[in-house]
């Protein structure tokens, strides 16, 4: 008799334990007992890192937080005046291209060769469909390279000298290798070549040069969800390197009936765990919160010796922003509140 019940005492214990795990609102996620479905939400990151409060100035700290907030300001302003999730997450990831602050865009990161190679993509969880380009130089924003190739091409992924093709035939804005140029990040690849030609090795890299990323989902009135990230990768990468960026379902992912999820760490492992779609799998199979699916996720992650992070948003409007190195650039902003947080403890 126990035993012809034990399916359903099963189901009962996993209720018992979603229904009793209360869940902390101190900016990485939602209260997941509120179970009120927001009309809108959005939920950004900047990348995750070694990002530690006495680390950062205060100066630096208030321009990140305050380009994050003027982000999802922005955002929130399409999704509230009725506009698509599709727009509002390719005019927040664009804002974040065109700043230096974040590996992305106009701030991303050196090759080994002392240029400038780009991913980025983008998914709809309405109907599956999604796009994305991985290592082009040329286009000004690649997020928007990403949405053509799911707009206007039979296609997910392009790369290369024949996405950057593509992009400008469908007149996209070109711009002058040097606008992708920073001092900063200039001075980190001299850094690590400098150390390389002393050592003789070509294995130097800093964990942080591999977690540079901006992504962003987005639920819209019409109950349409959007995940999209962009970065320049990492720094010194060799040999045409592929992170998770614009890899679907690594990445990037996003499913209607369960949530969008947008991912930054070392895309290696990203990539083998098929991160993204593995939060929408969890909820949809396990019955899991956002916010259960997305930390247990980044636990398991880290067990394997993988660092990074991921934001997901849920068909409900509720956030999880789990990582497991000391910070992450992060905020999310729905009908109610505007949140913004840079630091683990935050």
């Amino acid at each position: 008799m126990l035993k012809q019940l034990m399916p359903y005492v099963t189901l009962l214990s996993l209720l018992v334990i979603t229904t009793n795990c209360k869940q902390s609102t101190n900016g990485n996620h939602q209260d997941g007992l509120d179970e009120v479905k927001q009309p809108y939400a959005l939920v950004i990151h900047g990348g995750a890192g070694t990002i530690r409060r006495g680390e950062v100035s205060e100066e630096k700290e208030a321009k990140y937080t305050d380009m994050l907030a003027t982000v999802l300001k922005n955002g929130e302003s399409i999704l509230k005046n009725g506009g698509s999730s599709e727009e509002a997450v390719v005019a927040v990831i664009a804002m974040m291209e065109d700043s230096p602050l974040f590996n992305a865009g106009r701030g991303a990161v050196f090759t080994h060769d002392g240029y400038n190679s780009l991913d980025a993509s983008i998914m709809n969880g309405d109907d599956l469909n999604a796009g994305s380009v991985a290592g082009v130089s040329k286009i000004k924003n690649p997020i928007k390279a990403a949405l053509a190739v799911k707009d206007k091409s039979d296609h997910v992924l392009l790369s290369g000298a024949g996405a950057d093709e593509f992009s400008i035939r469908l007149s996209l804005e070109v711009v002058d290798s040097a606008y992708f140029f920073t001092q900063d990040r200039w001075d980190r690849l001299q850094h690590i070549l400098s150390e390389e030609k002393e050592t003789g090795s070509i294995n130097i890299v800093n964990p942080d040069d591999k977690y540079g990323t901006v992504g962003a989902v987005a639920l819209d009135r019409n109950g349409n969800i959007t995940a999209g990230t962009s970065t320049g990768g990492m720094t010194n990468k060799r040999y045409d390197r592929i992170g998770d960026s614009p890899i679907i379902g690594a990445g990037t992912y996003a499913d209607n009936r369960t949530c969008g999820v947008s991912c930054t760490g070392h895309g290696e492992f990203f990539i083998r765990y098929h991160v993204a779609s593995d939060v929408t799998k969890r909820m949809q199979y396990l019955g899991e919160s956002v916010e259960i699916a997305a930390s247990t996720i980044i636990e398991n992650l880290e067990e394997v010796g993988g660092a990074g992070g991921l934001i997901a948003l849920d068909k409900n409007g509720r956030v999880a922003m789990p990582f497991n190195t000391s910070g992450m650039y992060r905020g999310y902003v729905n009908a109610d509140t505007l949140v913004t947080a840079i630091f683990g403890e935050e």
